[in-house]
């Protein structure tokens, strides 16, 4: 009972008192700490019934999951936050929500995710005023590509068109979001619900999740590093496998492995050089915090990708006549011819002969982002283990050696024995059927075979009976036919019913994957019209473009339909997640 002292006045007191006649010393201790709870920390809702959707478009995720952060952190405001994919929203429905919150990404030149592209068309095509309607745009993209964030800045443009009121400026996220995301959501959350009074919270069985994540990646254990390919070949495609034991990490055929690199000591030394400067400096950065320069070079910057960011800054810190021109707003295409083939190493040299300061050439660069790679393996068949598929980058232009970041830390520094910082990212638009039985249809032509091993890897544990069709396609069959004896275990086994491989310069015409679907396109149609899913993984500039065409021409001649019939098709099949695609 509270005794006579308490600051309470008698009726309260009573109150109070009637409340806890009966209750038994853990509901006793419950309330204590209830009540120790600081209101700050107890959900919030705003004084009105304040409604917001939170629509998203994305191709590897992270839309989608910031989508999701910014429904909980909403929902603790009292905001009644409702998530849709674009996928599966009309243009016209954006009228029935008085606040409409936006997130997407950029993918390839300035293109929409693939899930939302239909979406994007008929919205951009969109005449219908939704002047009652609230918005605001969080933008993702990659400052290394010249169309940054251009279908954020589309879908801002044509919201403000519509006479839709922009609740508070857009945001442009490069590919180390985490802050200017918080930062957008804060202020459009406190736009939305500015009066927020604290409500009880409600008692809630929390999942346990792994604490390792891209804020505190894993170390995980390198278990094997093999090279893939035989004696002969240009490539060097590795197969690497990491042990996630003592992680909690979990994942699921078609996610992606998030590993973050280091720089190439070799690489770290020739950009120092070009700066005329020793690595011992110190500086301070956002991203590295104070440490030396060469530490901060190593490992926490992005030190190669050449953009216009980052020749904006070297303006500022190193100014130089011909620098200025090629930013011009009318070089467009000069500023695009330069970069080409070019990394930071090559603007220093040519724009800043004389050097740079330690922390003008620190303040160049962006954190260094992880790396997504498809996973290789199954869960089931290799129990606290992920497999990773990975092409080396090495090449030559303008005079340099050139290597790609994290495929060549894999290959030179992911021996057995040494660890790697990683991290497991789900991508739920790359799943296989929920029914064992449903049939699949696999196009994944070099490293896009990676998650179709893990695809056939887990049907096959699981005991699945559905038929599964992998189309693999590469240069030599005698030195690049990647994971062939499992491939011929599969087929002896009757895991893979069919296997249709194109290698491109074993004969004088290059046959590539297209023309192998187009070869058994009756076959193809028939597995579709029996409910086949179709997956496509691999490069989206060419070989995605190309097997999307080839698939349009088999509905146009085995299913006798128009063109345009065609590509209603494949949309519906887009729509009922059953042709997915994991390009790059």
């Amino acid at each position: 009972m509270l005794p006579a002292h308490a600051p309470f006045t008698e009726s309260t007191r009573s109150l109070v008192n009637a409340a806890l006649v009966g209750l038994d010393a853990t509901q006793r201790a419950w309330l204590s700490g209830f009540l120790a709870t600081p209101a700050t920390e107890l959900p919030q809702k705003p004084a009105t019934n304040v409604k917001a959707l939170m629509l998203y478009g994305t191709e590897s995720g992270n839309s989608e999951k910031l989508a999701d952060r910014a429904a909980k952190e909403a929902k603790k405001k009292g905001i009644s936050a409702t998530v849709k994919n674009m996928a599966d929203l009309s243009p016209s429905d954006l009228k029935k929500h008085a606040n409409v919150l936006v997130f997407v990404s950029t993918w390839g030149d300035g293109e929409p995710p693939d899930g939302a592209t239909k979406f994007y068309k008929e919205f951009m095509a969109l005449e219908e005023k939704l002047t009652n309607v609230n918005f605001s745009v969080c933008a993702l993209g990659d400052t290394s590509y010249e169309k940054f964030c251009q279908i954020g800045k589309d879908f801002d443009a044509k919201l403000e068109a519509l006479d839709a009121k922009r609740l508070v400026p857009r945001q442009d996220c490069d590919v180390d979001y985490e802050d200017a995301f918080t930062s957008w959501l804060t202020a459009t959350l406190g736009t939305l619900a500015p009066a927020t009074v604290a409500v009880e919270a409600p008692v809630v069985a929390v999942a346990v999740e792994s604490s390792y994540g891209l804020k505190n990646p894993f170390p995980a254990e390198v278990l094997e590093n093999i090279l893939l390919n035989g004696k002969g070949t240009a490539k060097e495609t590795i197969h690497v496998e990491l042990s996630l034991a003592g992680s909690g990490l979990s994942y699921e055929p078609g996610d992606a492995l998030a590993v973050i690199p280091s720089n190439a000591d070799d690489v770290v030394a020739a950009l120092l050089k070009a700066a005329k400067l020793k690595g011992d400096e110190a500086i301070e950065t956002k991203a590295s915090g104070k440490k030396s320069l060469i530490e901060a070079l190593t490992a926490d910057l992005d030190i190669t990708g050449l953009s216009r960011s980052v020749l904006t800054k070297l303006q500022e810190a190193s100014p130089h006549p011909k620098l200025a021109a090629l930013l011009d707003e009318n070089a467009k295409e000069q500023l695009k011819e330069y970069n080409y083939g070019r990394e930071i190493i090559d603007a220093i040299s040519d724009f800043a002969p004389d050097g740079l300061a330690a922390q003008s050439l620190a303040s160049l660069f962006r954190k260094l982002p992880p790396r997504l790679y498809s996973i290789a393996s199954s869960p089931l068949a290799h129990p606290d283990e992920v497999h990773l598929t990975v092409a080396a980058v090495r090449y030559q232009s303008h005079g340099r050696e050139r290597k790609g970041v994290a495929s060549t830390f894999l290959a030179d520094q992911g021996h057995p024995g040494q660890s790697v910082k990683v991290y497991t990212h789900a991508n739920k638009n790359f799943r296989l059927p929920a029914s064992g039985d449903t049939p699949i249809i696999m196009v994944g032509p070099g490293t896009g075979v990676a998650p179709f091993r893990a695809f056939v890897e887990h049907r096959a544990e699981l005991g699945n009976t559905g038929k599964n069709w992998l189309f693999f396609g590469d240069q030599h069959y005698m030195f690049d036919f990647l994971y062939q004896l499992e491939w011929q275990e599969h087929l002896k086994n009757g895991t893979l019913s069919r296997l249709d491989v194109a290698f491109s310069r074993d004969q004088p015409e290059k046959i590539y994957v297209q023309q192998r679907i187009a070869e058994k396109g009756k076959d193809l149609y028939a597995w579709l019209q029996q409910g086949a899913h179709f997956y496509v993984c691999g490069d989206a500039s060419r070989m995605a473009h190309d097997v999307h065409e080839a698939l349009t021409q088999i509905y146009i001649t085995h299913g006798k339909l128009t063109r345009e019939a065609a590509e209603a098709e494949l949309e519906a099949l887009k729509k009922a997640k059953r042709y997915q695609r994991d390009v790059y």
